[in-house]
């Protein structure tokens, strides 16, 4: 009986869930969610020292 009423409820609370999930009000704030990751705000500021590593122009290391 009791693992029936608790069965009910979660299917409840899933449904409730999808259907806020795509109600139409909700649809223009998921889209913009959705696009925050494709968003560049500030390109990173370039660094100096990673260039020179790559390239091999380090002091580090002493090989000659």
């Amino acid at each position: 009986m009791v693992s029936g009423i608790f069965t009910v409820v979660l299917l409840v609370t899933f449904l409730g869930i999808v259907v806020w999930a795509f109600s139409r009000k909700r649809r223009q704030s998921f889209d913009e969610a959705a696009q925050l990751p494709l968003e560049n705000d500030e390109p990173l500021p370039p660094r100096g020292d990673d260039i020179d590593r790559r390239e091999g122009n380090s002091d580090e290391g002493g090989r000659s």
